[in-house]
């Protein structure tokens, strides 16, 4: 019994606080050390944020996940720390991927490194239950990484063949005749290319990135979080090709010029909101048909 005593109170010792476990000049050197080793890197990703309009998302995503990190805090803090040596070869792991990407001037790799080393970082001085209770965090950190270049071009040309052929296949339908010729649309008074920015990928990207914050504050069931980021794909796609139909009637019956300005840019942020009202209204129709529990009637 006295054993067992002191290898409860043994245990009660070691097993700390998170704020009493790592002191905060820890803390300080750690986030020094990962701001050196770094700063090109980041700063370089906040630049592509800010020059490119299709990742210009990215900068959302940290910041709703300090937001998160925030709002879980005392959560967090009543979790033990329960250091892992094997955080080690994670962190070694991170760190090779940073020199590969670095060496290989591969931006992708060497910003995917950063979440490996917080990755390992966390298992190391704080232990798997930590990562466990961070995972939402880091896996939704990745949506501020901009794909490479060659996935992104896999991504974006079947988006605009998939645009061009439900405008092809609907136009008709509604009095406008046209000849479709790959990603372009052939109508009497003008032709309409859908090229890359008219894709919808940067819609897409973005209603993603909102569709996962929408269901994270509004829904507390994990499952229906999964529907709305899942939903959020079709419907953007869906958007995109209702604003390339939308332009051929607007070539077809008013004013050509006015409706390439149309279709180029000018509405495409009208676009955006009706994606995210159709989102809200297929969130209401799944409270509707699965409602939780002890809320049925």
């Amino acid at each position: 019994m006295l054993s067992q005593s002191l290898q409860a109170k043994s245990a009660t010792a070691h097993a700390r606080p998170l704020f009493v476990a790592i002191p905060p000049w820890q803390v300080a050197i750690l986030g020094a050390l990962l701001l050196g080793l770094y700063a090109r890197t980041l700063a370089h990703l906040v630049g592509q944020w800010w020059h490119d309009p299709n990742f210009s998302h990215g900068f959302f995503v940290p910041a709703f996940s300090a937001f998160v990190l925030w709002q879980e805090r005392e959560r967090l803090m009543r979790l033990i720390p329960q250091p892992s040596s094997s955080g080690l070869p994670l962190l070694a792991g991170a760190l090779c991927v940073l020199i590969v990407g670095q060496l290989g001037a591969e931006l992708f790799l060497a910003r995917i490194s950063f979440l490996l080393v917080l990755t390992g970082l966390i298992v190391l001085f704080l232990g798997w239950n930590f990562l466990r209770a961070t995972f939402f965090l880091l896996a939704f950190l990745l949506l501020m990484i901009p794909i490479p270049n060659i996935v992104f071009n896999q991504i974006t040309f079947p988006l605009q063949l998939l645009a061009s052929k439900v405008a092809a296949t609907v136009l008709p339908l509604l009095g406008v005749p046209i000849l479709r010729e790959g990603n372009v649309i052939n109508l009497p008074a003008m032709s309409l290319e859908v090229a890359e920015a008219c894709s919808g990928i940067r819609s897409l990207m973005s209603l993603v990135t909102l569709a996962i914050i929408y269901g994270y504050l509004t829904e507390k069931r994990v499952a229906i979080r999964i529907a709305l980021a899942v939903a959020s794909i079709p419907i953007a796609v869906a958007a995109n090709s209702v604003r390339i139909i939308g332009t051929g009637l607007l070539v077809q019956y008013w004013d050509p010029e006015k409706a390439e300005g149309f279709f180029h840019a000018s509405w495409g942020w009208i676009i955006f909101v009706v994606s995210m009202a159709l989102l809200i209204l297929f969130h209401a129709l799944l409270r509707v048909f699965w409602p939780e529990k002890g809320t049925e009637s």
